[in-house]
């Protein structure tokens, strides 16, 4: 098994031709990251990487892979969201100990993402301050589109299906619509 590092998970995730595809992903990536990855997911999910909690891009490279790995890694299943939790927690601890601020602009938006992801209305409140706090206009609108949601639904319709939950009669209804969220 490789060893990695957080400069590598990095250096692998803001390569260009990785970051046209952070929001449309190509089956080929899926299994690229499955097949270098899987195993660093694990490791990060076990705890045993908790030392890249110590600076900003260790927590920067444990967001990405606790919480943007398994999006690739188990597309489609429920399994995707299961270190959704482990992810919060990294963001959190970055934002408690001020590593946020030492993230350059153009990647901290990997950092505040779990808290996106979240179906919780207090991390969305602070997924929102936060980003409005970058300036960058595209990830503030996904931000507050994200916030909106769970303060409609307390929840992202469009995981309902995958995680089993039985959809409301609102919920069908706005997933059948133009506005529909799906990713």
């Amino acid at each position: 098994m490789q060893t990695t590092n957080p400069e590598d998970i990095l250096q692998f995730w803001y390569k260009p031709e990785n970051a046209t595809q952070w929001f449309s992903a190509t089956s080929e990536l899926d299994v690229e990251i499955r097949i270098r990855y899987l195993h660093v997911w694990k490791q990060a999910l076990d705890g045993k990487l908790d030392n890249w909690k110590d600076n900003a891009s260790g927590c920067l490279a444990l967001c990405i892979i606790l919480d943007q790995f398994p999006l690739h890694i188990f597309r489609g299943s429920a399994k995707s969201y299961s270190s959704e939790a482990a992810a919060i927690d990294v963001a959190k601890h970055a934002i408690r100990q001020g590593f946020n601020k030492l993230i350059p602009d153009e990647q901290i938006a990997f950092l505040y993402m779990p808290l996106m992801h979240s179906e919780n209305k207090n991390d969305q409140e602070l997924s929102v301050k936060l980003f409005e706090s970058t300036g960058l206009k595209e990830s503030i609108k996904f931000a507050r589109h994200h916030r909106d949601l769970i303060q409609r639904f307390g929840r992202f319709p469009h995981r309902n299906k995958i995680l089993g939950r039985e959809s409301t009669l609102e919920e069908l209804s706005y997933l059948e619509s133009k506005e529909a969220f799906t990713g």
